[in-house]
């Protein structure tokens, strides 16, 4: 049964309906499940009522809504994935890595890394996970035009030996751990050929195109999951910097704000819908105000700060060394760590 047919059986939806959800992403009884009507209604063109009715039924199909024990909310936190940032002082503060179903933020003045996070971890969800990766692929919204291959094939071919063998055996490079020789260039081309076809990457250009961009991630990511590597990894670099540009001053604030909530909580349905890790990063503004302590805050205000799971500063430090600070987590310990930027990547102190 297609999943056309299958939204069919919802009540009030007929063809052109299901059409119409599909191609907006809403392609499942639990992604129609967690919509609000409003939502659905514009969609679908269909009545407000009528979107409650759908809704309702998904909800009741897909057995969501309800009330749950605790041991079977720990039962579904099993699933939850850990990707590494391949240093392990930040590693440890997080618990292991950047958590799936979780939006991390990552914020600091230009140049303090935030971009060599997004690229060193659209390599990393690609390995093996007895190496820190999810053995999945990326999906990268450029607002900033950041994005650079170059990078890329820096940080594939700065993998560790023994990381390079293995991952040449996941992506199908060579058969054998044996057959790996991570000095030889035309299999390491042939990595990070397979490492930048499994990253899909779109640039926004304003943040109404950016907004649609998260929706269209939604339909990757959900069509991925049957795929040999699934997307586990949603990347947005950045988050803030088109809403920042385009609306300027206090009255235009509160449409901001409900544009970036709106846009951040399409983000979370990624997250959780296909066990992603979400990762935006975060442009910050200096407080002139403040006498005592950092003088920068991140952009966003409080609809960032609630959503985001995961609040993450990176600052400059001497030469190429940067300080990663754990600014706020809902079971962790606030706490600093280093890092250096490397040609290499991302390595430890």
């Amino acid at each position: 049964m297609s999943a056309s047919e299958d939204l069919e059986e919802l009540p009030g939806v007929g063809p052109a309906t299901a059409e119409k959800l599909e191609d907006n992403g809403y392609d499942s009884y639990q992604g129609i499940a967690v919509a609000s009507p409003g939502e659905l209604s514009n969609t679908a063109d269909i009545g407000e009522s009528s979107a409650a009715d759908i809704i309702q039924a998904a909800r009741e199909a897909a057995d969501i809504g309800g009330f749950e024990t605790g041991s079977t909310v720990l039962e579904r936190r099993e699933q939850i994935g850990k990707l590494s940032w391949g240093v392990d002082e930040v590693d440890d503060l997080l618990g292991g890595g950047v958590e799936t179903q979780s939006i991390t933020e990552v914020y600091g003045e230009f140049g303090a890394g935030k971009s060599q996070v997004t690229h060193q971890l659209s390599v990393n969800v690609q390995l093996p996970a007895e190496h820190g990766g999810l053995e999945g692929s990326a999906i990268f919204v450029d607002s900033e035009d950041t994005f650079r291959p170059e990078r890329i094939e820096q940080m594939v071919k700065g993998l560790d030996d023994e990381v390079l063998a293995d991952t040449m055996v996941l992506h199908g490079i060579v058969e054998e751990e044996a057959d790996a020789d991570p000095t030889d260039e035309d299999l390491l081309d042939d990595l990070v050929a397979s490492v930048l076809e499994k990253i899909h990457v779109a640039k926004a250009f304003n943040s109404n195109h950016q907004i649609l961009l998260a929706e269209k991630a939604q339909e990757i990511a959900s069509e991925s999951q049957e795929e040999e590597f699934p997307v586990r990894l949603l990347a947005v670099d950045s988050l803030t910097a088109h809403f920042r540009a385009e609306y300027v001053g206090r009255g235009e604030l509160a449409d901001r704000q409900q544009k970036l909530n709106k846009h951040l909580h399409d983000l979370m349905r990624v997250g959780d819908l296909n066990n992603t890790a979400v990762v935006v990063t975060n442009q910050v503004a200096s407080n002139p105000d403040s006498f005592f302590g950092d003088p920068t805050q991140p952009i966003g205000g409080n609809i960032l700060g609630h959503t985001s799971t995961f609040r993450m500063y990176l600052r400059k430090s001497k030469g190429n060394k940067r300080i990663v600070k754990l600014v706020d987590a809902p079971n962790l310990p606030d706490g600093e760590g280093v890092m250096r930027v490397e040609e290499d990547g991302l390595l430890n102190e």
